[in-house]
């Protein structure tokens, strides 16, 4: 990975070895399998590092896992996407402030056959009762992340609980987004995903994108600072350097030149 390479380089010029890179400052950032699937974070982590001097250490895993995990302190900085739980981390006290740093869009991907003959349409809501009422295979994330929140949300809107369904049709991964598309595309199903994953997944097989465009798949990302009165160890001087950075024209000129195959991944929106 990028940030690998950087690093391997400074060390072989000398510049990061002895006992300077065991007090190189670092921080603890908890966020998404999203964020760290799609490669954002190897582009733009290099930058910021090298201003300031600050390892950044993500941990990948779902957005309710990162705020549990930032609950009980084992991190310095929240970076997810699931404003109305970030919204209440920082009510409850856990976080300081929460700023707008990004967004995407989820899309509805699925098999080339299209069972539920959804493709082309752009209503996230009829495409999941058409699948529902066809049973066709539907691979879940089922890790309590933001987009399983969504998911979830979506199929509450319809009033379909597949959860009943959950072993037949509808599959629970239990895992993160690369690896449930990795399931869809190995047994023909289809799932919700962020757009950026599905933009840097190599894996799709038969999957193809069905559904795409509806408001209701609006995906935003958020970055909190974790409250150093909570928890003591928050490397809270640092942390909030990042979080400046990010949301300041150096990190949001960074998100935005983030490009595969000519598309732009993510969308800077820090206010």
């Amino acid at each position: 990975m990028i940030r690998n390479f950087i690093r391997a380089a400074l060390i072989a010029l000398g510049v990061a070895a002895g006992p300077a890179m065991a007090e190189e400052p670092f921080i603890v950032v908890q966020s998404t399998t999203s964020t760290q699937n799609s490669g954002l974070f190897d582009y733009i982590l290099p930058w910021f590092e090298a201003e300031t001097g600050i390892d950044v250490r993500i941990v990948a895993v779902g957005t309710g896992q990162a705020i549990r995990n930032a609950i009980n302190g084992d991190g310095d900085v929240l970076l997810v996407h699931s404003k109305p739980d970030e919204e209440q981390f920082v009510a409850d006290g856990w976080g300081v402030e929460r700023f707008d740093v990004m967004y995407n869009d989820f899309i509805l991907v699925g098999p080339k056959s299209d069972p539920a003959k959804v493709k082309g349409g752009s209503d996230i809501l009829s495409a999941l009762t058409a699948i529902a009422e066809a049973e066709a295979p539907f691979a879940s994330r089922g890790d309590d992340s933001g987009t399983h929140k969504a998911e979830l949300a979506h199929w509450g809107a319809v009033d379909v609980d597949p959860t009943d369904a959950s072993g037949t049709w509808y599959r629970e991964t239990g895992s993160g987004m690369g690896a449930t598309l990795n399931v869809a595309s190995g047994m023909g199903a289809y799932t919700l995903t962020d757009r950026a994953t599905w933009l840097s997944f190599g894996n799709r097989g038969n999957l193809e994108v069905l559904v795409e465009g509806d408001p209701r798949l609006f995906n935003q990302y958020g970055v909190i600072l974790v409250n150093p009165e909570k928890h003591a160890g928050v490397r809270a001087n640092a942390a909030q350097r990042f979080i400046d950075w990010l949301v300041g024209p150096d990190g949001q000129a960074a998100i935005a030149s983030y490009v595969i195959d000519g598309e732009q991944l993510f969308f800077p929106n820090a206010k």
